[in-house]
């Protein structure tokens, strides 16, 4: 019996080391996910917002230019203050005729968390799967310290909170849609601290007019 056990570790742990790497390549880290560059076509794509209703881009395109915002999650203290800087602006955006939206691959229960420490009343998306920030090359895996800080500090708990427990989160970027689907301003640093603000946002739009 132990015979047979031994060779079934000896058997199936190389392809368990295998999957393991090729796991490893598959995600990226902070300086290999690049963002969509300005002139790229985005698809279609769905998802649920904190009020539970669905976003669709294509619907929401025929009226005007779409801001879309990736941000870490509820967690996050620089994305807090973001967030609750773009909402103070938030009438001025719409003015223009944009639509906002911030995604973040959380769960509809902390998007909700999010609503209320931001009072963001733009659409917060639950990116399922990361099937949006990876559309827009942003996910990418932090290393392990930063996890454990994330999960330790700040509660993040990322595997609770997150699509699956992965651990992967999307760089804070924001670009800027305009009605034919194309990509006409962005803000993408790996640096988690330097966001786009609301003037920045709003030198863009002006532009589409």
């Amino acid at each position: 019996m132990l015979k047979k056990i031994a060779l079934l570790i000896i058997l199936f742990t190389p392809i368990m080391v295998l999957t393991s790497n090729a796991q490893n390549q598959i995600y990226k880290d902070v300086n290999q996910a690049k963002g969509l560059p300005v002139g790229a076509q985005i698809e279609d794509f769905t998802a649920i917002d904190q009020f539970d209703n669905t976003f669709r881009l294509s619907e929401q395109l025929k009226k005007g230019p779409v801001v879309v915002i990736f941000y870490r999650g509820q967690w996050c203290p620089v994305c807090n203050r973001h967030l609750g800087q773009l909402q103070d602006s938030l009438a001025l955006i719409q003015l223009s005729g944009a639509r906002l939206v911030a995604v973040a691959p959380e769960q509809p229960p902390f998007l909700k968390s999010m609503a209320k420490k931001t009072e963001a009343e733009f659409s917060l998306l639950y990116d399922e799967a990361y099937r949006i920030s990876n559309a827009f090359d942003v996910t990418f895996l932090p290393d392990q310290a930063s996890i454990n800080a994330y999960n330790e500090r700040l509660d993040a708990n990322l595997a609770e909170a997150n699509t699956d427990d992965s651990d992967r989160l999307p760089i804070p970027a924001t670009f800027v849609i305009n009605q034919k689907g194309e990509i006409v301003w962005r803000h993408f640093d790996p640096d988690y601290r330097k966001r786009a603000s609301a003037r920045d946002i709003m030198n863009a739009l002006e532009k589409l007019k």
